[in-house]
């Protein structure tokens, strides 16, 4: 998952608000560059949407907002921090690459907290904030679907890795219901000629959220975070039952993208789909 704090959304107005609203609906990871979006993009989803995060979060926005702060890290926490909600949109976390204790903590250990939360409340879906960089591996020649084998391009993919495999451990074995959205690169325009083809922009990305909060049966599915782009590597008819329909495409930033000086072709932004971080690391040595 790639994000930005700039929150300017492409629709003017959030998807379409579901007949039956959750009665309390959990986001994780508020404070961060895509929880900003979703805090306000979600609030017609429930009738109280319970906000957290480890950063500051400022007051709540009225009686339907409950600000709660949280370390992920923290087990006792995060089991309060779920207790009452019909549903949990997991942002939390570290989004860039680091160094796996810094990975672990966040990442590793709050996804394991957030899923046991989730059993011992009866909370039945998760909406799960995947990356493309658990696929950052393959090559921007490839077409790939969610049943291709995954192949992590840091740390922060392997975490990645490890939530999906979370998310279907607690199915098969508990009933929990997850969405794991492989965003791509989600923000207000595309930056750079790799997010022509990776981009999602904050309305699509709502509508995902919606349909993955909302959509019955969805079981444990992996679904690509990508809007309708001229390009993309990314094939989601595995998870056509969402009914995501993105309604944005990268393409109205192609001239300006294009006038960028090219990338030497041996740059991993060039090569790989997880682009600059398939080069990161390691820390420490």
């Amino acid at each position: 998952m790639e994000t930005t704090l700039t929150a300017t959304p492409s629709h003017a107005a959030p998807a379409d608000a579901p007949s039956q609203p959750l009665s309390r609906l959990l986001l994780t990871g508020a404070a961060g560059g895509l929880g900003r979006v979703l805090r306000e993009r979600l609030r017609p989803f429930a009738r109280v949407l319970r906000v957290s995060d480890i950063a500051p979060l400022g007051a709540a926005s009225g009686a339907q907002e409950e600000v709660a702060p949280c370390d992920l890290a923290d087990k006792k926490a995060v089991d309060a921090l779920v207790a009452g909600c019909d549903a949990v949109v997991h942002l939390g976390g570290i989004s860039v690459e680091r160094p796996f204790e810094e990975i672990l903590e966040a990442n590793i250990k709050g996804v394991f907290h957030l899923y046991e939360a989730a059993r011992r409340h009866g909370v039945k879906r998760v909406v799960f904030a995947s990356s493309n960089h658990v696929i950052g591996f393959y090559r921007q020649d490839e077409r790939i679907d969610a049943r291709a084998p995954r192949r992590p391009d840091g740390y922060y993919g392997l975490s990645k890795s490890f939530g999906e495999d979370m998310a279907q451990f607690y199915w098969d074995r508990y009933g929990i219901e997850t969405v794991s959205i492989r965003i791509g690169s989600s923000f207000p325009e595309p930056a750079n000629r790799r997010m022509l083809c990776t981009w999602l922009s904050h309305g699509d990305l709502t509508q995902l959220v919606r349909q993955s909060l909302f959509t019955p049966g969805v079981g444990h599915t992996v679904v690509y975070g990508v809007s309708a782009n001229a390009q993309v590597w990314w094939d989601n008819r595995a998870a056509a039952h969402l009914g995501f329909a993105p309604q944005d495409s990268s393409e109205r930033f192609r001239a300006q993208i294009e006038a960028q000086p090219p990338v030497a072709p041996n740059d991993p932004s060039a090569i790989y789909q997880g682009g600059a971080f398939t080069a990161q690391g390691p820390f420490g040595d």
